[in-house]
């Protein structure tokens, strides 16, 4: 990402806006900030928060001079996982199984092989405390939402949605198509951290019976 299509924006007085083209960009902008951060080459600064075209930055004591110092980066693309992914057993079991698999034009029985084969990243996170919006599948498999959207979604729901699938930490309701269900506690106020996934992590799906 080259510096005039990042766009820096004050939000208060000590936070900093920055929007990008969209979310491949703010991930590789967000992994650049981590990288800075441990490298003791970024203005300190107490959160880092990205979002599906932003990333914000709260608790500095310049924003100004770091948003005139953000445009000139040259931000690389992300790089392949570094380390062992947070692997998330499934049941491919969900409501909408046949609907996505129609939607895909495969089988049924498919969509567990194509889906647990794919590698994903935790773009950010939102809606509900310890749900990641997981980056990763191909634009030919992108689904869009339910028309009309459950009144409730049961905890560990695993569900899709335009580019990007998620797992329900909790009942709630949701307009994702469902496609399996996981036993992995995604939020637990009593762990550190608290959520399972958190941006930047990179996901795999296991199929179990």
């Amino acid at each position: 990402m080259t510096a005039p299509r990042a766009r820096p924006l004050r939000v208060g007085p000590h936070a900093l806006l920055v929007e990008v083209p969209g979310g491949e960009e703010a991930q590789a902008l967000h992994a650049e900030l981590l990288r800075r951060r441990a490298a003791g080459t970024l203005p300190a600064v107490t959160e880092i928060v990205p979002a599906a075209r932003t990333v914000l930055l709260d608790g500095l004591a310049d924003p100004q001079a770091l948003a005139a110092n953000i445009v000139h980066w040259d931000v690389p693309p992300l790089t392949a996982a570094d380390g062992e992914p947070v692997v998330l057993p499934v049941r491919y079991d969900g409501a909408d199984l046949a609907e996505v698999a129609a939607l895909w034009g495969v089988a049924a029985d498919e969509v567990a092989a194509i889906h647990s084969g794919l590698e994903f990243r935790v773009a950010f996170c939102g809606f509900a405390p310890g749900f990641g919006y997981l980056t990763g599948l191909p634009a030919h498999l992108h689904v869009p939402r339910r028309a009309t959207p459950r009144t409730a979604v049961p905890a560990g729901a695993v569900g899709l949605a335009g580019p990007y699938t998620g797992i329900y930490p909790r009942s709630s309701p949701g307009g994702w198509q469902l496609i399996g269900r996981t036993d992995a506690v995604l939020w637990d106020a009593e762990r550190e951290p608290a959520a399972l996934l958190s941006p930047g992590t990179h996901v795999r799906f296991e199929v179990t019976p």
